[in-house]
């Protein structure tokens, strides 16, 4: 049985749209019962029209052509069940039952997949067909031997094991779970009743199972629990909204926002898919009568104000007899340092958002005050929108990048190498957070660049840097990151499926010496369509004078004088910064160095293992860094500007093994989200989800402090804000 995106594998159709909503959901009150008003229902017609416009929607014939894909994928690990249970000598009865059942999950289980999207899916098969032997290896071979199936890609060894691969140009991601029946039923979405937990696991045969039970769970691995999460957690988010349909809209809106911003990516520190998912359901609870119009404005406002890390949960977190460690930061010391926790609804509930860090961090509230600034504006009729969706321009919102070059001998090579390097980038975001006490922010950008004009398989990512918003430093400070790069780089080298061919190279590029292939049209924008595409992205921009983050970004770059010469006013020059390394990584990271010189011209080097230019601002690459000695340059602006130095390389001290400067993580709040919506007669009460008192306003001068997490107990209670006296308020919790 195929499972498609009805909840459980069901036939059945959408809920019916609810006019109005009374019974809550979630683990607070509603915010407002507020239905839509006549104004509302124009911005949402103007909303749903622009998603179709922009392309959101699959055709009839790619909608016709993925069931099709499962279809045919059900029957092939159907198969390759039953030839493995023939060929391990059970009896005719058991290899005419044995079966295995595919599910999707994802945004193809949501119902807000768009044209071209992958298809998340999860294979669940008996007890004695195993992950390591029979999964990656006999049902690889087969899958690689059918015509229909290209770039396979297994990786065993991922947090959630997967197969990658293209199934009649339809890209899937698949998992297994071996669940502990000896037949798994081909209805796997009901389960009786009756059915008691000890019951279930004693019986060869059961007619019916609930993958969203936690009895699924019983005997098997974390692996296997986190492939069957995908699905588990799909189930409950559906069950825990109003109102299905508007919350789809809402997050297929979502989803391309964050995409045309560059904050979509899991991977790299961003928010993926289940996260997007979990945020927008969220607001659903909290607007249980609003439409998606309504609930997009209400998405930025309330987001924009959430005090992290506060979580956002959709329901209580329960523990089970089963055993299996759930996110409490009370218990499990790794999960105090979650600094934007977003927990999955499903039993064991996990913090999906793991992955973010504190720069990341930093550029996602920017951009929901960007999105919160351009909702403001359609509610007030200035702006259109097509306003909230215009692309982030990251190559002219710093002046100083890191680029990592990624080359292989082929693309098949290059797939397997890429993948590696890309799920290592996050990394090199904390060592860089590390090794400068978080002085130096970083931005990696999600999207790949490939310079098409080369010969060989070549893949590229970029990291924005600069220097912490709202920290002052002394004019000619510098950032050694020589030694950080390097450890990066030792870490990449030893993936395990290593090639010759395989390499990565990481240089520090100015603005304006950045590859052309980076710009869609092939050319850098001048000067005056800069200032045009700014102007446009700042409207509002005094309304957000009171964040000093964003106002030092206005001041940084209407202070751009990359055009200028650099010897003029040249600062004289500091000691580093960075902190020393007691004891050096290896041999050559004290000896190599890593060239930042952003006055150089562009060189070509050839590396002799794939006969290939590296393109470089930073002269001559040697071992994947540049060769000519320079320190990360920061000028009172904020900026990052290079400076050539003849000292020697030398190794950062790790100050911090969890990658995390505990002192500087906190931020101060923005103003608490609105006492009452219009159609409400009085201020809502108590609502500590959010951790904001909705009886009474905060403003800029509150003095929020973060405290023990052996204060925190995972229920709404425990997001309230505790303020003493009118003007302190300590909001639980955390401590950095």
């Amino acid at each position: 049985m195929v499972v498609s995106d009805a909840p459980n594998g069901g036939g059945s159709s959408s809920p019916p749209l609810v006019v109005e909503q009374t019974n809550t959901l979630g683990i607070t009150k509603p915010i407002s019962l507020a239905g839509p008003t006549d104004a509302d229902l124009h911005r949402n017609a103007e909303l749903e029209k622009f998603l179709l416009d922009s392309g959101l929607y699959e055709s009839n014939e790619e909608a016709a052509t993925r069931r099709e894909v499962l279809q045919r994928l059900d029957q092939t690990v159907k198969s390759w069940v039953k030839q493995l249970t023939r060929q391990r000598g059970y009896t005719d009865q058991m290899v005419e039952d044995a079966n295995a059942v595919i599910f999707t999950f994802g945004s193809y289980r949501l119902g807000v997949h768009g044209p071209g999207a992958d298809i998340d899916t999860l294979c669940v098969g008996p007890s004695y067909v195993n992950r390591e032997e029979d999964f990656f290896i006999i049902l690889h071979n087969i899958l690689a031997e059918m015509e229909e199936v290209t770039e396979l890609q297994p990786v065993p060894d991922a947090h959630v094991p997967v197969m990658k691969f293209k199934f009649q140009g339809i890209s899937i991601d698949l998992l297994y779970a071996s669940i502990s029946l000896l037949v798994v039923p081909e209805n796997l979405f009901f389960l009786s009743s009756w059915l008691t937990f000890d019951i279930v696991f004693k019986l060869i045969y059961v007619q019916d199972l609930d993958i969203s039970h936690g009895s699924v769970l019983y005997d098997v691995d974390e692996p296997t629990v986190r492939s069957l999460n995908g699905c588990r957690v799909a189930d409950q988010i559906l069950k825990l909204v109003p109102n299905v349909e508007h919350f789809r809209t809402t997050l297929r809106c979502l989803k391309f926002w964050a995409k045309r911003r560059g904050v979509y990516s899991n991977v790299t520190g961003f928010l993926g898919g289940v996260n997007w998912a979990l945020l927008v359901a969220r607001i659903c609870q909290l607007y249980p009568n609003a439409i998606p119009s309504m609930l997009v404005s209400r998405f930025f406002r309330v987001y924009t104000q959430w005090r992290w890390p506060n979580p956002v949960m959709l329901c209580t977190i329960e523990e089970n007899e089963l055993g299996f460690p759930v996110w409490d930061p009370r218990r499990n010391p790794r999960d105090r340092y979650h600094i934007m926790p977003i927990i999955t609804p499903a039993y064991p509930c996990m913090n999906s958002s793991y992955n973010v860090s504190a720069s990341t961090l930093r550029v996602m509230k920017e951009q929901f005050r960007y999105g919160n600034k351009i909702c403001d504006e359609i509610e007030l009729s200035k702006a259109q929108w097509s306003a909230l969706f215009q692309p982030y321009f990251f190559f002219e919102a710093y002046k100083n990048y890191l680029q990592v070059d990624i080359l292989a001998a082929d693309t098949d090579d290059l797939l397997a190498w890429k993948g590696w390097v890309e799920s290592r980038l996050r990394q090199l975001t904390l060592k860089i957070e590390r090794d400068t006490n978080g002085m130096l922010q970083c931005h990696p950008y999600p999207h790949e660049y490939a310079d098409t004009s080369r010969h060989c398989a070549h893949s590229a990512f970029f990291m924005g840097l600069q220097r912490k918003e709202g920290e002052k430093g002394q004019e000619g400070q510098q950032f050694d990151i020589r030694g950080t790069v390097d450890e990066f780089r030792q870490e990449i080298n030893m993936y395990m499926y290593w090639k010759p061919g395989m390499e990565i190279f990481v240089s520090h590029v100015r603005r304006k010496q950045l590859p052309l292939f980076v710009f869609p049209d092939g050319y850098k924008r001048n000067r005056m369509s800069r200032h045009i595409s700014h102007s446009a992205e700042k409207m509002g921009e005094d309304a957000a004078k009171s964040n000093l983050g964003s106002s030092e970004r206005s001041v940084k770059r209407k202070n751009d004088h990359e055009m200028l010469d650099e010897k003029l006013g040249k600062p004289e020059k500091r000691a580093s910064i960075s902190p020393q390394r007691l004891v050096c990584v290896s041999p050559e990271s004290c000896s190599s160095q890593m060239s930042i010189d952003g006055t150089k011209g562009v060189r070509l080097a050839k590396n002799a293992g794939t006969k290939c230019e590296i393109k470089s601002s930073n002269g001559l690459l040697e071992n994947g860094i540049s060769t000519e000695g320079a320190y990360v340059h920061l000028s009172e602006t904020g900026g990052v500007h290079p400076k050539n130095d003849s000292q020697n390389s030398r190794c950062s001290e790790v100050q911090n093994e969890n990658g995390v400067d505990r002192n500087k993580a906190g931020e101060m709040d923005l103003d608490c989200l609105e006492s009452a919506e219009t159609a409400s007669s009085k201020s809502l009460s108590n609502c500590k989800e959010s951790a904001v008192d909705m009886d009474q306003r905060l403003d800029n001068t509150h003095n929020f402090q973060r405290t023990e997490y052996s204060d925190y107990v995972p229920t709404a209670s425990s997001q309230a804000l505790n303020c003493e006296g009118d003007d302190d308020c300590v909001a639980h919790p955390d401590q950095f």
